[in-house]
């Protein structure tokens, strides 16, 4: 077996993993606004669905994700370079967005989130009556 030798290597992934697991990794995301929805997707590669917890209390959206490791208890790792533990990202969604009809689904890795904007904040006509008789409307 060719093996490459880093004197550095297994002082980096020590220092590495005593660093991250002292607090809850984040997750990478994209968002963005479609239509009437807004569309948030995570990465979350090799998470258990049923791992996955989300919650929206007063308008901040918390999502926490656990991926464990693959190999059972007591195998010897070779390596271990994809990060384990708790993943974590918190949302501040503003007064737009309709948090009582949030959508969630998982697939491929991706967790996607579909938050409707809130009829409230959706641009509507306002009916405007002049001193000329007339009726006009005005986009607000």
């Amino acid at each position: 077996m060719l093996m490459r030798t880093d004197p550095f290597r297994e002082i980096d992934r020590l220092a590495q993993q005593v660093f991250t697991s002292a607090r809850p990794a984040g997750m990478q995301m994209d968002a963005y606004r479609e239509a009437d929805d807004f569309v948030v997707h995570f990465d979350l590669p090799g998470i258990d669905p049923e791992s996955i917890d989300l919650d929206v209390e007063r308008h901040v959206l918390n999502v926490r994700a656990e991926r464990r490791s693959p190999a059972p208890e007591g195998a010897e790792m070779i390596a271990a370079e994809r990060p384990t533990g708790t993943f974590s990202r918190q949302l501040f969604l503003g007064d737009t967005l309709d948090t009582e009809r949030i959508d969630a689904s998982y697939e491929a890795g991706v967790l996607t989130l579909r938050i409707p904007v809130a009829e409230q904040a959706k641009p509507r006509k306002i009916q405007i009556s002049g001193s000329g008789g007339g009726r006009r409307q005005i986009s607000g």
